[in-house]
């Protein structure tokens, strides 16, 4: 979809810029899809804060996605092209031939009247799905699962694509869009093409209350605090860090500092690190 913008009529209004959504489908969502969703505003099962500058977003529902698309060799008639609020991706409501109705992450390419179709035996066409080792190396993919029969975990935000590069035994080697590449079970199931909504990068908020509307708070420097509030606060004018590094809040280093695990068990199935030099 294209990139719209607006006449300079305020400030913000200059340098924003928002999703063409002239191509969705208008209509209200899917009743018997749609859950409570409720903001935690980055608070535990305790109340205490630990996802930082989070709070105040507006109010939306939660639109109950397939992941999983275990309705084998059943055809789907895509019905509408959705906005969904929780994701930067689009979505497509799909009815199968038995009735039932499920919401899936709309591909690009995806047009309203389209069948799509999930089994080993599904045509290489965007929106089938099919296990990785039905697929011909060399495709992109998105909506690829970590775990058979999980539903998907990898490669599901707007414009982003894998692509299967491999298949040796019970594996199949996945290169993801950071340029990790990693080993994923062969009988993992993935959906054939490229996220739609690929404009979605190129959008300009223009204005902080936009982010707000998203329920993101302001984040403040550490530079600018008090030495109370933060170990890089102090000093008259701008003052350097005055330690050997930049570190959190709380004194742990940050900026490169590696904090993964030795032990991590998904360490034999990355063949090659995103950020390997």
């Amino acid at each position: 979809m294209a990139i719209k913008s607006y006449s300079p009529t305020t400030p913000a209004r200059r340098q924003m810029t928002v999703t063409d959504y002239s191509g969705l489908s208008k209509v209200a969502p899917e009743k018997s899809l749609l859950d409570t969703l409720k903001v935690k505003s980055g608070r535990n099962n305790l109340g205490r804060i630990t996802v930082r500058h989070r709070g105040g977003a507006n109010r939306r529902k939660y639109r109950l996605i397939d992941f999983k698309r275990e309705k084998f060799d059943v055809p789907a008639k895509v019905l509408t092209l959705e906005y969904d609020p929780n994701r930067s991706a689009h979505i497509a409501l799909v009815q199968y031939e038995d009735g039932e109705k499920r919401y899936i992450v709309a591909p690009f390419g995806l047009k309203v009247g389209d069948t799509v179709v999930s089994g080993a035996n599904a045509d290489i066409i965007p929106g089938n799905a099919l296990p990785l080792q039905s697929i011909p190396v060399g495709t992109f993919i998105h909506n690829v699962e970590l775990y058979p029969g999980k539903g998907a975990q990898l490669a599901r935000a707007a414009g982003i694509q894998a692509q299967l590069m491999a298949k040796e035994g019970v594996y199949a080697l996945i290169r993801l869009p950071s340029g990790e590449l990693r080993n994923v079970s062969a009988n993992c199931m993935a959906t054939v093409g490229q996220v739609g909504n690929i404009d979605h990068e190129n959008v300009s908020y223009g204005k902080a209350g936009r982010k707000r509307h998203m329920g993101w708070r302001p984040t403040v420097r550490g530079s600018v605090m008090n030495p109370c509030d933060h170990p890089h606060g102090g000093g008259e004018g701008k003052a350097p860090v005055g330690r050997p590094g930049p570190v959190t809040p709380w004194g742990k280093p940050a900026l490169g500092y590696k904090t993964r695990s030795t032990k991590n068990r998904s360490d034999k199935f990355i063949v090659k690190r995103r950020n390997a030099k």
